[in-house]
């Protein structure tokens, strides 16, 4: 008895078709899954205020320059923080806008509660 499923409401097919390839899936869950850590979603709460090097990052959020730098390679393999050079010390920033956006509705969306 195998019977093709069928929508209830026609709009489920039009999702069906446009919804988004499992690459593109896999991609936004390796994105939310770098920002489900306690360490790096404190780096990234910290450089929504400003840029920091990891110094600073270690003074603001106590933790060894050790655990900041391996966060800080996750986030920016997930292009979540960019870096500037200047002489010595690298600075980390968000990447971009859309970072900062995200941050702040993540912000915003757990306060209303």
């Amino acid at each position: 008895m195998n019977k093709e499923l069928k929508p209830i409401d026609e709009k489920a097919i039009k999702v069906k078709e446009n919804k988004a390839d499992d690459d593109l899936i896999s991609d936004i869950t390796a994105f939310f899954k770098t920002m489900g850590d306690n360490t790096r979603l404190n780096i990234l709460t910290s450089l929504n205020h400003n840029e920091f090097c990891v110094n600073d990052l270690t003074y603001i959020l106590g933790i060894s320059q050790s655990a900041i730098s391996h966060a800080l390679q996750s986030l920016k393999a997930q292009k979540l923080v960019k870096t500037r050079r200047e002489g010595k010390i690298i600075y980390y920033s968000l990447d971009d806008d859309h970072v900062t956006t995200i941050m702040d509705m993540a912000l915003e969306h757990i306060k209303e509660s």
